[in-house]
């Protein structure tokens, strides 16, 4: 993707901005991100920090941090398992330029590995080639010794150091901005006030209360504050080991605006974005009681000799929620044990089957969210590092009625003051229930469906309203 992209992606220019600095460049030359400044789009400020977040193309082998020999290898594997036959094929598969690709691709010819077969037929410009007998034998000891074929890997020190470059609490939270995020979820002014500090901290937080408040919808909204792009590698190399960190079911790429990449390059200091990381949103994960340990660490597959990167890696630059905390496969004190030096010390260590360890930031905003008793999960010292705790619980009287209305109106259904008091006394009085935030929902989805299977207009028919509310709570003989 090109920069100028990423800059309206990154919300710091418009696309109208672009295509003028665009028309610009063309007309007089230079750089880009010289005109959007010279125009007013962005200062020369902020262009510089978003200039110094994004990785550099390498240049040569030497800078990809990889040995020629481990690229080489790569390459011929891909060949091999896609059938690959041009230039242009290769850097697609391996995501590096086309001048260390031609360097590879000279390599594996003189080693006797490839042979160039000829230009195609449907275009005298592009030279195809095709792996010798050499090169098959090599293919095949190259996947014995890993089946990753997957673009080029980076190095563990350019990971780390662009997590370093890419932390959560670069971006400053407001009040107007998380007001903005949670958009039309109904819930208390204090629940706001206390998030915004803790969204900045980058600290853990504890989402606690009864069932059924919206903890994890609370969760999801808040993840949905931080707004800017983060880089994610498709894999990392440790000690000559492949681990697997891009997963398409955690991180979402940002897509290009294709309208904006049928324009000329959008070069805005003489350089492109190394093709090796992906462009995403900040990862959002959630794993709830299906959570192990054995999830917290590299799961290393002895068939193919590759690893998965445990979830925390993936939601590094992001949030990561454990929900229905303390409903785990782990007990609680094992899994807080597992975090309490990476809370602590914002570093995570991790081992290769190999037995080498290694070290990778721990930079994610963790959210415990249980709607246990806090107290009764974890131990004072562990309730000390996580500093943000809040509470999400029944709603006021006020609020649920809010919420029921907005209900009721989303089904047509005209909002009447005494029924919205008489549904609450049969809630809270009648049932002995305190209030929740799910209980609007789930009455009025009741009530709709008896409304529609009795071939009625939908209403608030008292009827159906006690089938619904009662199916709030169990039925209880009552005390002889």
């Amino acid at each position: 993707m090109q920069l100028g992209n990423l800059l309206v992606l990154a919300n710091l220019i418009t696309p109208e901005q672009l295509d003028e600095a665009l028309d610009r460049q063309v007309r007089q030359g230079g750089r880009l991100g010289e005109h959007l400044v010279a125009a007013g789009a962005l200062t020369p400020e902020a262009l510089a920090a978003f200039l110094a977040k994004f990785p550099v193309e390498p240049k040569t082998i030497e800078a990809t941090g990889l040995d020629e020999t481990d690229l080489t290898e790569l390459l011929i594997k891909q060949i091999h398992a896609f059938r690959l036959r041009s230039a242009s094929e290769f850097g697609d598969a391996i995501k590096l330029p086309g001048f260390i690709v031609t360097d590879l691709v000279r390599l594996a010819v003189e080693r006797k590995l490839l042979y160039a077969k000829g230009v195609r037929a449907d275009n005298s410009a592009v030279m195809t080639y095709d792996l010798t007998e050499e090169g098959k034998r090599f293919a095949n000891y190259a996947l014995e010794k890993s089946q990753y074929n997957g673009p080029a890997p980076v190095t563990l020190k350019q990971f780390n150091l662009q997590v370093n470059q890419q932390k959560i609490t670069n971006e400053i939270v407001t009040f107007d901005l998380v007001r903005q995020r949670i958009g039309d979820l109904n819930i208390e002014e204090e629940l706001l006030e206390q998030s915004g500090p803790a969204l900045n901290s980058g600290r853990a937080i504890l989402l606690y209360g009864p069932p059924g408040n919206g903890k994890t919808t609370f969760a999801l909204r808040l993840a949905d504050v931080f707004k800017d792009i983060v880089y994610i590698p498709y894999a990392v190399t440790v000690e000559g080991q492949t681990i697997r960190v891009f997963d398409p079911s955690v991180h979402i790429a940002i897509k290009p605006n294709s309208a904006s990449d049928t324009r000329a390059p959008s070069i805005l200091r003489g350089e492109e974005v190394d093709a090796r990381w992906v462009a995403c949103k900040r990862p959002f994960v959630v794993a709830g009681g299906e959570l192990t340990l054995e999830m917290l660490d590299l799961r290393y597959d002895p068939t193919s000799k590759l690893y998965e990167a445990p979830l925390h890696m993936k939601a590094l630059g992001g949030c990561f929620v454990i929900d229905d905390f303390g409903r785990q496969l782990v007990s609680p004190a094992n899994l807080l044990n597992r975090w309490i030096v990476p809370l602590e010390s914002r570093l995570d260590y991790l081992k290769l089957h190999t037995g080498k360890s290694f070290s990778i930031p721990f930079d994610e905003l963790v959210i415990f969210s249980t709607n246990l008793d806090p107290e009764d999960l974890m131990d004072p010292a562990f309730l000390r590092r996580l500093p943000y705790k809040i509470e999400i619980g029944s709603p006021s009287v006020a609020l649920f009625k809010k919420i029921l209305a907005k209900e009721c109106l989303s089904h047509g259904i005209p909002v009447d003051e005494a029924m919205l008091d008489a549904i609450v006394h049969r809630i809270k009085v009648e049932k002995g229930l305190d209030l929740a935030a799910f209980q609007p929902r789930f009455v009025l989805d009741q009530v709709v469906g008896s409304c529609n299977f009795a071939e009625e207009p939908v209403s608030l028919n008292p009827k159906y309203l006690n089938y619904a509310i009662n199916n709030l709570r169990i039925k209880r003989a009552e005390p002889a």
